[in-house]
């Protein structure tokens, strides 16, 4: 099929890479324009964009879609589709309905839940047993439109945002070449507004370990934030960042550390396996407690 590819980020790399391997025609690469980055502040070309160059695909970077020239630059490609992936901006009306079979949406929930733009932490802070990757026709509302396939996966007790991450990427990858292939026999399946829930972003206060609350919750703060922003406590006037984390035996006052990195929490403990202080390498658990000891009884975010 003649596509336009819409992506930015890490996430959106591999559904690019999958639809070039397999013989698709990609018109252009539309990513959000480089943005300043490093101790100069230059401007730094995202991964899609770095990688569309690398395959040689024609690369576009507006800021905005809602100008008249930029919605008929892209109708002028007359593609077949566009794939979209984590791209970034709002697409008007004219460019949805500019492709001749629309625009295809990869995203990593098991629609109607977790619409919005944090589905991965959300499905793991929430508790969910499993998520998922969803293939939406993209209509004006926010992740509304009917579904044309769905995958499933389990959330383990050891999944973090990173591991869930890049196991969706890889699906969302395979299942858009599965629906490119029977488009447009593909029949869409409206969403049940009934059982739709909102991931809002995440916000900078809620990366701070309270530890007043169970220890399930906890944990899986911890894994819903890892690698970033990364859920963090105090220790001694250090700020730690925690990184990996287990449900784990012990009770104590919220906060206290019983043994090794293992903590107290409102209820239950939590084993702390990977933490970051701040300036240094993220280290295990064994590593992290040769370079700053933590008496038992040490109370943290204090």
């Amino acid at each position: 099929m003649r596509l336009i590819f819409m992506g930015t980020p890490d996430f959106s790399v591999p559904a690019l890479e999958a639809l070039a391997a397999a013989g698709h025609e990609i018109a252009a690469v539309y990513t959000r324009p480089a943005r300043p980055a490093g101790r100069g502040k230059k401007p730094r070309p995202g991964p899609v964009e770095t990688r569309a160059r690398a395959l040689g695909l024609e690369v576009r970077t507006p800021a905005t879609l809602k100008e008249p020239a930029e919605q008929e630059a892209l109708a002028a490609l007359e593609a077949d589709a566009a794939v979209v992936v984590a791209y970034g901006l709002i697409l008007p009306q004219a460019v949805l309905d500019a492709p001749a079979h629309g625009c295809l949406n990869i995203h990593a929930s098991l629609l109607p839940r977790w619409r919005g733009a944090a589905p991965i932490q959300r499905a793991i802070m929430a508790g969910d047993d499993r998520t998922g990757i969803s293939i939406m026709q993209m209509e004006a509302g926010l992740d509304t439109g009917p579904v044309l396939m769905r995958e499933a996966t389990p959330i383990g007790p050891e999944d973090t945002a990173a591991s869930l991450h890049d196991r969706l990427a890889a699906m969302g990858a395979a299942l858009i070449g599965r629906v490119l292939d029977r488009l447009p026999a593909l029949a869409p399946e409206p969403q049940d507004e009934a059982r739709a829930t909102y991931a809002a972003k995440i916000g900078k206060d809620e990366a701070r370990i309270d530890w007043s609350r169970p220890a399930v919750e906890i944990d899986r703060r911890i894994r819903a934030l890892s690698p970033f922003p990364g859920a963090w406590t105090t220790a001694e006037g250090t700020r730690l960042k925690l990184l990996m984390s287990r449900l784990a035996e012990g009770e104590g006052r919220p906060g206290e550390v019983l043994h090794g990195l293992t903590i107290a929490c409102g209820e239950g403990a939590v084993e702390i396996l990977s933490a970051q202080r701040q300036g240094k390498q993220a280290l295990e658990a064994d590593s992290f407690l040769r370079g700053m000891p933590l008496a038992p009884g040490t109370i943290l975010g204090g």
